[in-house]
């Protein structure tokens, strides 16, 4: 299996940013889709470094992508998103709005937020241009191998959602924003502070979820360590790695391990811990009875 890097889901002052994707160079991973995802007045602070970082993963022989905004709702969003098409580099769809600007006939690919649950839809993606499809995280292991089988007869490529928190809502308000009892159009940049999502608890202090700006994350990191196998042998071609802000070339390098061979099951896992024994890690929507079970057994507290 191939290795995908998605965007970046939060916010990171432009130098982090850069020194980022300017690792993604050296990391042993396939494709890497940039761009901004969650929040639009995030992009002005980092969009003209975005050319530079394309052409330097090219140079290293990745295939560059770049996202659509999971939420376009103002002039300036349906802007940038018809911008998108001009720029000549393959376009990630996680917004259907997206279609209206790409031009007839050029391929794109589907993010894991366009609800792709059946075989149907995904025929309907690949008469409109879809070539590989980022499938949605909450899906067992059963619909995968049903729409792994379908893509491979439509000659679409099907990727699986391997590591990092998991994408659960979008919304029109700021959570960060409220939570410093500011306005969304004046939040100054709250979720800046929390570069991988600010952790939620409940009532009774146990771990829920992870805010970002407009976006609700799991609390949990999903990793597919004990299920790759059972992915390839259903015909996945890829496994999509989340980047976070601390150990991310440590995990694509885990996981090169782990598609080729060459580390047994619970290797990452065992890695992650060790490195990080407060995360808590997740593969329930695969094989599970909920989406934060875990595998190996009792999730970490």
């Amino acid at each position: 299996m191939e290795l995908t890097v998605g965007p970046n889901q939060f916010f990171w002052p432009a130098e982090d940013w850069s020194a980022f994707y300017g690792s993604l160079a050296e990391a042993p991973v396939d494709r890497v889709v940039m761009g901004e995802l969650v929040c639009s007045k995030r992009l002005p602070f980092y969009q003209e470094r975005i050319p530079e970082a394309l052409a330097l993963l090219t140079e290293a022989g990745k295939e560059a992508v770049l996202t659509s905004l999971s939420l376009v709702t103002l002039k300036r969003e349906r802007k940038h998103t018809a911008d998108l098409a001009a720029m000549g580099v393959t376009v990630e769809v996680n917004d259907l709005t997206t279609l209206a600007y790409l031009p007839k006939g050029m391929g794109f690919h589907v993010g894991p937020l366009v609800n792709v649950y059946n075989e149907g839809t995904l025929a309907w993606l690949a008469s409109l241009g879809a070539t590989r499809i980022c499938l949605p995280p909450e899906l067992p292991l059963s619909s995968v191998r049903t729409l792994a089988r379908a893509g491979r007869e439509l000659g679409i490529a099907i990727e699986v959602w391997g590591h990092g928190r998991l994408p659960l809502a979008i919304s029109g308000r700021c959570y960060h924003a409220r939570l410093h009892k500011r306005t969304k159009d004046n939040c100054q940049f709250a979720c800046e502070n929390d570069p991988d999502g600010l952790d939620v608890k409940t009532l009774e202090g146990q771990p829920f979820m992870a805010m970002n700006g407009v976006q609700t994350l799991s609390h949990s990191y999903a990793c597919t360590d004990y299920q790759i196998e059972a992915l390839a042998d259903a015909g996945v071609s890829a496994l999509r790695l989340s980047p976070q802000s601390q150990g991310f070339t440590r995990i694509c390098q885990n996981y090169r391990g782990r598609v080729t061979g060459v580390l047994a099951p619970g290797a990452i896992a065992a890695d992650v811990q060790k490195a990080s024994p407060q995360t808590r890690l997740s593969d329930g929507f695969l094989t599970g009875p909920s989406g934060v079970a875990w595998s190996a057994g009792p999730i970490p507290s």
